[in-house]
């Protein structure tokens, strides 16, 4: 079983606004604005609950409107939802679209459902079979709840459940650097698996080309598993000494990259889960083939992703 913890919100996401040549312009301020349920881990949740894997949401969700809409998918996806729906508001998140379909966010998040969360809480909503844990995203950035997830990952880590982190950078929320990054450099150091983006690492390791930021950060990194995705260019893997580079899958139309890397993250932890990988010593003793094929089958379900507004991961059927 995977348990998954962080933030959940609504998406309100830009249409993408096109030419006379149908190429992407960009949202402009007579865009309309959709909301999609989001959030980094809850994207995660429902993807692998869609992978057909055996997955439970630990965040509390609102009994407004939007939390409705946001239960609805995890329903439709399988997920057991453990903490019981709250008062308070649900989160918000403003995506606007680049030319490039790239988003861009502004987030409304204080004294929200999703940061209702505490560390005794959290360990009566994790269930006992759990075999993987997952967190990261904005529920590590600040306030007593990002303390009480870190410390749900660490005592996850004591009781050798295979723990998974997946930062997921969002450099605009973050007002304090130094304490931010210092959390996420403990969490590393218990990671099991770890997760991040280029752009991710680029920041939490600035002023140096990414090959020296990718040599120090894993040096920092406790992590079986070590993975880097580089949009366009692919991925890169890590398990020891074993490195491999898998190209992306090509998007047959690009509609926004919203998603994408929660979507690989879910694929991962599937894979993990399907292949008995659920542990540290069966993790590092992934081969080479093994993880191209998991590197490979993750960027495809990403490009599927791509190809859809918002976080629209694909089904298992679908792989």
């Amino acid at each position: 079983m995977i348990a998954v913890g962080g933030e959940n919100l609504i998406d309100l996401v830009a249409e993408a606004q096109t030419g006379n040549d149908g190429a992407h312009t960009g949202a402009n301020s007579g865009a309309r604005y959709l909301p999609i349920p989001g959030g980094g881990p809850f994207n995660v949740a429902m993807a692998a609950g869609r992978q057909g894997q055996n997955v439970t949401y630990l965040t509390p969700i609102s009994s407004d409107a939007f939390g409705g809409l946001l239960a609805h998918c995890l329903d439709d996806a399988a997920v057991t939802i453990a903490a019981p729906r709250v008062s308070q508001p649900t989160s918000l998140a403003v995506v606007s679209l680049g030319a490039n379909g790239t988003p861009s966010y502004s987030f409304h998040r204080n004294d929200t459902a999703e940061r209702q969360v505490t560390l005794d809480r959290l360990a009566s909503w994790m269930p006992a079979a759990t075999k993987i844990f997952h967190v990261g995203g904005l529920a590590l950035i600040d306030g007593a709840d990002a303390d009480a997830w870190e410390h749900q990952f660490l005592n996850c880590k004591a009781k050798k459940i295979l723990t998974s982190l997946d930062p997921n950078v969002r450099p605009a929320l973050i007002t304090e650097r130094a304490p931010y990054g210092a959390r996420i450099r403990r969490m590393m150091q218990a990671a099991d698996v770890l997760k991040l983006s280029d752009e991710d690492l680029l920041w939490l390791y600035p002023d140096r080309p990414l090959e020296q930021a990718l040599a120090d950060c894993r040096a920092d990194c406790g992590a079986a598993l070590f993975v880097l995705t580089l949009g366009a260019d692919g991925a890169r893997g890590f398990v020891n000494d074993l490195a491999v580079h898998v190209p992306s899958t090509p998007v047959k139309t690009m509609v926004d990259t919203v998603g994408a890397g929660d979507t690989f993250m879910a694929s991962l932890l599937g894979w993990a889960s399907t292949t008995g990988r659920d542990s540290r010593t069966a993790l590092e003793q992934t081969d080479e083939a093994s993880l191209t094929a998991a590197l490979s089958h993750a960027a495809k379900a990403a490009a599927l992703n791509c190809g859809r507004s918002g976080c629209n991961p694909p089904w298992s059927h679908e792989l």
